[in-house]
């Protein structure tokens, strides 16, 4: 499914006066109701539906190497495409019960793809500086959460600006975390030292933003967002290059739009999931420790320690 026939698959949202009857202590209408500023309602159905069902953003993009000095061409050149990246994001909004506190809940899983046919997930990739082949492992963060926020009738987003037709905004975070401090393992990272640089920029347009920010309703459904995504970030870690010694950095390109829910995946998209990550059909249900590509993998490769990134690479790499 193309960019412009995935937005087409969103159903006209219905913004219904006051909050739905519900036995459902953690819905977040109620909290989302109260919210007066414009920047607030809209901030707030990014991070998911103010009716408390399951949202998705489909993510899609490419993966670049970035390499100071282009030090290792022909092998591994600067700019060169590694992979595409095709995946998704699953999240809802969660109400502690009994408070106006909200979290995103989420799960999230991206394949890397191969560069030519983005809808062909690869299994194994070539590492052209040691010449061994590793199994390709997706992101599949289980889970990625964000709150407590406290959502008062004062609550207020980012800063936004009108650009023709559309409502803006951006999110850059820079990403600093001490593995060999906080896990026993340093993934072959300088000083054991996870270095990112996450950027975002949101996009609503014109009619949707009349359409979702009257006062005192709650939308249903998720709202029309598109979301521009770049990182900066060390070698994945199946790719078993150590940034110590093969110094250079890989560049996320990608765009991102909302969908209603799982069912408004590609079949082909949903297939993948359900043959052999069917956890990810579904946003968590409370709030709990979040993960990303580096815990996950030292979670779920290592077996939380019980080898070390050397040893899995080691142990897995075929000549």
């Amino acid at each position: 499914m193309t960019l412009s026939a995935a937005l087409a698959t969103l159903v006209v949202c219905v913004a219904v006066p006051g909050a739905a009857a519900t036995d459902d202590p953690t819905d977040p209408g109620p909290v989302y109701r109260t919210v007066t500023d414009k920047s607030g309602l809209l901030a707030l159905q990014t991070h998911g539906r103010p009716d408390g069902q399951d949202m998705v953003f489909r993510i899609s993009g490419s993966v670049y190497a970035n390499i100071e000095g282009n030090a290792y061409d022909p092998r591994l050149r600067h700019g060169q495409k590694l992979f595409n990246l095709e995946g998704y994001n699953i999240r809802r909004l969660y109400r502690v019960p009994g408070t106006t506190q909200l979290y995103q809940l989420s799960r999230e899983i991206v394949f890397y793809t191969d560069p030519a046919d983005p809808t062909k997930v690869l299994r194994e990739w070539k590492n052209p500086i040691d010449l061994r082949t590793y199994p390709v492992v997706p992101i599949n963060n289980d889970t990625v959460n964000f709150g407590p926020f406290n959502v008062t009738p004062s609550y207020a987003g980012p800063p936004m600006r009108e650009v023709h037709d559309e409502t803006v905004w951006t999110s850059d975070i820079p990403v600093r975390t001490d593995f060999k401090l906080a896990l026993g393992e340093s993934f072959g990272l300088v000083n054991g030292v996870y270095t990112a640089q996450e950027m975002f920029d949101f996009y609503v347009d014109a009619r949707e933003v009349a359409a979702r920010t009257v006062v005192g309703t709650v939308p249903r459904g998720a709202m029309k967002t598109k979301i521009s995504w770049s990182r900066t970030s060390p070698w994945a870690p199946f790719m078993c290059l150590p940034e110590t010694d093969v110094r250079g950095q890989l560049t996320y390109h990608a765009r991102s739009w909302s969908l209603h829910s799982y069912r408004d995946l590609e079949p082909w998209l949903r297939a993948e999931v359900e043959a052999a990550y069917p956890l990810y059909k579904a946003a968590p249900t409370a709030p709990g420790p979040s993960e990303n590509s580096w815990t996950s993998f030292h979670a779920k490769q290592l077996g939380g320690g019980a080898t070390t990134w050397a040893g899995w690479c080691a142990a897995q790499g075929k000549a």
